[in-house]
Formats: structure tokens, sequence, C-alpha cells
């Protein structure tokens, strides 16, 4: 078969990524769509299932279309609904939020990526349903109580330029740092609103998970969310900082899985990823320079953790192989 239009190295890569995480929402929503007792919380899940279906679907199609190999992704034996309540509810909303804005920035950067009508209509459909989920869940949470706002400040009413490097130092031994600017007051609340929201999973995953490693691994996760946690609370609370930020429920005390654990070692992988973005905004846009540096160090150990994961994947063969150029030394050599 001659392809007329054959998909780009770059459009194999990111449709592979994006497979996998789709078929990864889709077995956590078919969870807590189970588990859910609260009518609203079921139509937001249950229509994004839907719409998702509609574009695994697509892509599936794609693939055989373009004779490339379907992935295996996440089916129904990476999850099981007969598994006891492992979340309280508000959780399934709040962590949906957290996936949707995961979301968000995995279709920015795969669009950056792609030449292929067929594909960037893929992404293009992906995205407006990312909006709108986003939307229902942040408003959901609101109106139910479960989601904290960021600080109050007052409002600017001057404008003013920065007149001396000293605006970077963070690093007193004497005197007073200056105060957080509101773009560091946000991304800090957001960064310890996404850890917390992280630590109550990753407990739960700790709770239910049948292999050793993978246990082990939860709570090392767990420890490190708590870490993250207590240093953002730190500079907030050194700098006057009125804050709260909730997970939104409690884990139970269910230790039945709902999930493999090659299904929830992967979705720890996927946020690791959105964890050191996160961090390496927080470094960026952070114009104190001891929380910059913070941020960075912070950024070290989530590195770390996260390779830590990929070896125990890898090592129990959790990890299906991305597509590939073709080796063509070995090629060459047979």
């Amino acid at each position: 078969m001659i392809l007329t239009n054959p998909l780009s190295v770059s459009e194999i890569g990111t449709l592979w990524q994006t497979y996998q995480e789709k078929t990864l929402i889709m077995r956590f929503l078919e969870y807590f769509i189970e588990k859910s007792d609260e009518q609203e919380a079921r139509n937001i899940l249950g229509g994004l299932w839907q719409e998702l279906n509609f574009y695994v679907k697509e892509m599936e199609e794609l693939f055989s279309d373009q004779g490339m190999v379907k992935p295996v992704g996440f089916t129904s034996a990476d999850v099981n609904l007969e598994a006891p309540k492992l979340y309280d509810n508000g959780f399934d909303i709040m962590f949906l939020r957290i996936l949707k804005e995961v979301s968000m920035g995995l279709y920015t950067l795969n669009m950056n990526m792609t030449y292929n009508k067929k594909v960037l209509s893929i992404y293009e459909g992906l995205t407006t349903i990312t909006q709108k989920i986003y939307k229902l869940s942040t408003f959901y949470l609101l109106e139910k109580g479960i989601l904290s706002l960021p600080p109050k400040v007052t409002m600017p009413k001057n404008l003013e330029y920065i007149k001396s490097k000293k605006y970077m130092d963070g690093f007193k031994l004497t005197g007073d740092k200056r105060a957080l600017n509101d773009l560091e007051i946000g991304i800090l609340h957001h960064n310890l609103e996404a850890n917390n929201i992280g630590m109550q999973l990753i407990t739960g995953f700790a709770q239910c998970a049948q292999n050793k490693e993978a246990k082990k691994y939860f709570l090392k996760g767990k420890e490190l969310a708590k870490k993250q946690i207590k240093m953002m609370e730190e500079i907030l609370l050194e700098g006057d900082v009125q804050f709260s930020a909730t997970s939104g429920a409690t884990v139970t005390a269910s230790t039945v899985p709902p999930f493999s654990d090659k299904l929830m070692m992967h979705c720890i992988y996927i946020l690791n990823g959105f964890s050191l973005v996160g961090s390496g905004t927080g470094a960026f846009f952070s114009l104190r320079n001891d929380i910059a540096m913070k941020s960075m160090l912070l950024a070290k150990d989530i590195y770390f953790y996260a390779q830590e994961g990929v070896k125990i994947k890898i090592k129990n063969g959790w990890f299906e192989e991305p597509p590939q150029m073709e080796d063509r030394p070995s090629i060459i050599k047979e």
C-alpha cells in the first residue's frame, strides 16, 4: 500500500503518547463513574468518557490506515470496577481537573509538531473537550465548596519598574526579604494545590499496590509530595500570605486495587513530567532567587524519582516501547 499522506515521525510519536494517556484516563473515568453517587459528577465523568472514546477510535482508525500497529495502552484488564471506593466524593473531579491541566499542556506541544490535517483535527477536538471539562470541573468544585481559591490581595494602583537587582535577593542573613509578587504567590498556590491532590492519589496507590517495589515507590512519592508542600507552605507563611489548598477528599481504608500496578505506575510517570514542567516554570518566573533555587532543587528530586519509576516499569514489563527509527547499523551488519 502506498500512502499519499504518511504520518511524520513526530506525529507517530505524539499520537502514540496521546493514545496511552487517553486510554489511561478512560480507565479512571470508568471506575469513578461506577463509584460516584453524585449525579452531576457522573454527568461530567460520563460525558468526557464518551468524547474520549470517539477520539480513541479516530486514532485507532488512523493507525490502521497508516499500516501502523495499534498501541496496547490501557484496557479493561487494568481496572477493577468491583473494587470498593478508594477515594471519597469530590476527589474524582479534583483529580480530573489536574488531568485536564496535563492534557492542555500536552496538546500544545503535540500541535507544534503536527502537519497532517487529520492529526491536527484530532488535537483541535481534544483541546476543545479539555477546555470545556476543565471549566465544568472548576465550576463544579467551586459550587460544592471543595476547591480553594488563591489568596486575595489589594489591587495594584500604580505602574512601576524594578529599580535594583536587590529585587531578586531572597538569600538574606539580615533584614527583610521583599514581599512576594502576585505571580509568585499564584505559582506557589497552584503547586501547593497540585501536590495536595497528588499526595492523596499516591497514598491510595500505596494502599492497594500489589507489587512490593511499586508500593515502596508510591510511599517514597508520598514523602516527596509532603516535602514540596512543606517548602511552599513555609515560603507563603514567611511572606504573611493567608493560604488554603485542599485535596477535595480523603482516602478510604480500602486496600483492594481498583487499578493495575502498571496503570498506577504510568499515571505517576505522567504526573512526574507535569511536576517537572511546573517546577521549571516556578523557577523561571519567580524573580526572588531563593524561591527559584528551591524550585530547581525540587525539580532535581522529581527527576531522579521519575527515573526510578521508569526502571521499575521496565523491570516489570509495564513500559510499552515507543515507536523508533530503524537501527541502521544493525540492519547493515545483518
